[in-house]
């Protein structure tokens, strides 16, 4: 499953009247960072930001004065979310202004079916709180220390994390080692790679003189010795160190 981890800036908080001045997006497919981002700043024409996000964000109206507006670039970010789901923390908020713009050039809204809102998600998941991204990392152990503003790309690499953590992908990752026979398929752009993965029984290592003479070595250590915590010892193994 194809899904985009997204968040934007914007200039205020109305998404009727303010603007999307920067979006960023993580790829992931079957809860594994595929590589592909999507990260634009955005002109919002007429509109300036306001103190209050600029406090938030530290996006200026000279810095954006000569990017794109969004009508120039809503095909590629059409693209990059083309057949898979629109992830983002508080969900309701993004989306109102992704819907507005595109109201705004005349294209229709993103079905709500099409949508995950992980605000939601981790309130469900821990009920007791708080759930605000920062919240979260600390909670799951993300690393957030360099987010000293909010930025589109860098709120979206670290959702991506913490989604990943919340629905059990990195577990789900971990349960691949030690299958008899797994596939592993991302999907790249237009081409899809497959990586088997088969276990296969390794030959010893050691010479039985060498094993034989390992076992006596544990045995001269005595019953309370730390290595006897870990080492696993084979019938054979245990007649030959008594």
């Amino acid at each position: 499953m194809r899904e985009i981890i997204f968040d934007t800036e914007t200039t205020g908080l109305e998404s009727k009247v303010d603007r999307i001045i920067e979006i960023g997006g993580i790829e992931l497919f079957n809860n594994f960072p595929t590589g592909r981002t999507l990260h634009i700043y955005i002109n919002p024409g007429d509109r300036k930001v306001h103190p209050d996000a600029l406090a938030v964000h530290g996006i200026t109206d000279e810095f954006l004065k000569d990017k794109k507006r969004f009508a120039d670039v809503a095909n590629e970010i059409i693209e990059f979310f083309d057949g898979a789901k629109w992830i983002a923390h508080n969900a309701t908020f993004d989306m109102g202004f992704i819907n507005a713009e595109f109201e705004r050039i005349g294209l229709p809204p993103v079905p709500t079916e099409h949508v995950v809102d992980t605000l939601s998600m981790a309130r469900r998941k821990h009920p007791m709180g708080p759930n605000s991204l920062d919240a979260l990392c600390r909670r799951y152990g993300i690393d957030n220390t360099h987010r000293t503003k909010h930025g589109a790309l860098l709120d979206s690499e670290l959702l991506a994390e913490v989604y990943i953590e919340m629905t059990g992908g990195r577990q789900a990752a971990l349960g691949l080692v030690g299958v008899e026979s797994s596939t592993t398929v991302v999907e790249m752009d237009d081409h899809v790679a497959g990586i088997s993965r088969r276990q296969r029984p390794l030959a010893p290592r050691f010479t039985e003189t060498e094993q034989e003479a390992h076992q006596q070595m544990l045995a001269g250590l005595g019953d309370k010795a730390m290595w006897n915590r870990y080492e696993t010892k084979s019938p054979d193994a245990k007649a030959r160190a008594s």
